[in-house]
């Protein structure tokens, strides 16, 4: 294509970053935006024309006698949990990095689908401006997000749950992760997609969401974690934030990552030593890695830039991609 690999992610980040210029994203107009647009732009319409017949679906579809919860809550069960083979009837066991087939996993799988599907259609409006993208990629939000029959409680009171010890944990906040491409795709979509008042539903969603993830205790849980927990919770709260243009959310966001997330979770080498520690370290360090990143091109638009940021001892995230490359050039 006439780009080499470097070329190619180096637009690709400009162009996902450019901070609150919406409307020159919409429009076109920048070279990143030219770029992406021209590089992309087969697989893209290729993509939307896939999921344009394609009715959105949402969790109220999947009910498991498992859940605690009502038709519109979110259910999963944690990952690595068994039953005992000693105690079968009684409490689950963790086995790390194991995943239990058995576990209940649609509204999960729902979820990724609205994660792929709404923010291809998105893309897809912005590059042709056929109005059916547009008003399809309404539909999943709408649907997700706003119709009292379909959509989903805005909390996460039970994901990740344990048979026999918990109904819902502070880790399964992990799981609503995808809705961080669904809240960057919405801040491109407006009236040819949904309603004035739509709108207004779907960030009240978000805006919710938010809350829940800030005051409740399984949300201020999951902030303390100190591994890729952590990272994916402020990555989700950045990008609901930026939705909803809660400014004060990420400045406090960017002087956490400053403050503590970073030195708490880099070690002078460039490592993850928390995620080193798994049964999984390769798969859990570049999957952190990944997050981190993310968040740090989130948060572009004022302050300092922080991917290329460093604590006085020289960590940042350009150590941990020096740490990460020869395993992943291997």
């Amino acid at each position: 294509m006439g780009y080499s690999r470097r070329a190619f992610c180096a637009g690709v980040t400009t162009a996902i970053v450019a901070g609150r210029a919406r409307t020159a994203w919409a429009v076109g107009g920048s070279a990143a935006y030219e770029m992406v647009a021209r590089t992309d732009r087969d697989r893209i319409l290729q993509a939307a024309k896939e999921y344009l017949p394609i009715e959105p679906v949402t969790i109220t579809a999947f009910r498991s006698a498992k859940s605690p919860g009502g038709p519109h809550d979110f259910f999963s069960q944690a990952d690595y949990f068994w039953p005992n083979p000693k105690n079968p009837d009684g409490p689950y066991i963790n086995r790390d990095g194991q995943s239990n087939p058995e576990n209940f996993n649609d509204h999960r799988r729902v979820m990724i689908d609205l994660s792929i599907r709404m923010p291809a259609l998105t893309a897809a409006w912005l590059l042709t401006k056929d109005r059916r993208n547009a008003r399809r990629a309404g539909e999943y939000l709408r649907a997700w997000f706003v119709t009292p029959e379909t959509r989903m409680n805005p909390n996460l009171e039970y994901s990740q749950g344990v048979h026999g010890q918990s109904t819902g944990r502070n880790y399964g906040i992990i799981d609503t992760l995808h809705l961080v491409e669904v809240a960057r795709a919405a801040s491109f979509l407006g009236a040819e997609s949904l309603s004035a008042t739509d709108i207004q539903s779907v960030k009240r969603w978000f805006r919710d969401y938010l809350d829940w993830m800030k005051n409740s205790e399984k949300g201020k849980q999951e902030r303390a974690t100190m591994n890729n927990h952590a990272t994916c919770w402020a990555l989700q709260a950045s990008e609901f934030a930026r939705l909803i243009d809660d400014e004060g959310t990420r400045e406090e966001i960017r002087q956490w990552f400053i403050g503590q997330l970073l030195p708490d979770q880099l070690g002078k080498d460039g490592s993850f030593p928390k995620e080193l520690a798994r049964t999984k370290p390769y798969s859990y360090s570049i999957f952190n890695f990944d997050v981190m990143a993310g968040l740090a091109q989130s948060l572009k638009g004022s302050g300092k830039d922080l991917t290329t940021f460093a604590l006085p001892d020289g960590r940042g995230l350009c150590k941990a991609a020096e740490f990460l490359y020869p395993y992943l050039k291997d």
